[in-house]
């Protein structure tokens, strides 16, 4: 297990800069970790957020875009609209959750 900082802050990341302790994460993080990647978070971008953070704890992984498409009512385009690039895996960056099973 490797540890990031940020602004100061000693973080628990995989091999791939994803978090690994959910507990670690606030929202002065997500939008740290936005920032770095590009990503400016609106009103939609933190209602995506709340959703994946829930669902990782009823359903034990991080959901994929079909599931928080279902979940949120927000299409798959517009996923990639907010998440441009590789959506399941910036929006997992953000929300301090494991990359979703299957994202290469």
């Amino acid at each position: 297990m490797s540890v990031a900082t940020i602004n100061g802050t000693e973080f628990h990341v995989d091999a791939e800069g994803f978090l690994t302790d959910y507990d670690q994460w606030d929202q002065a993080l997500a939008e740290d970790l936005a920032q770095a990647i590009g990503i400016e978070l609106t009103p939609r971008h933190w209602e995506i957020i709340a959703f994946l953070r829930e669902d990782y704890l009823a359903e034990g992984e991080t959901p994929t875009l079909r599931r928080t498409a279902a979940g949120t009512g927000i299409s798959i385009k517009q996923l990639f609209e907010l998440f441009p690039g590789k959506p399941g895996k910036k929006m997992a960056y953000i929300a301090g959750l494991p990359k979703p099973r299957g994202c290469v």
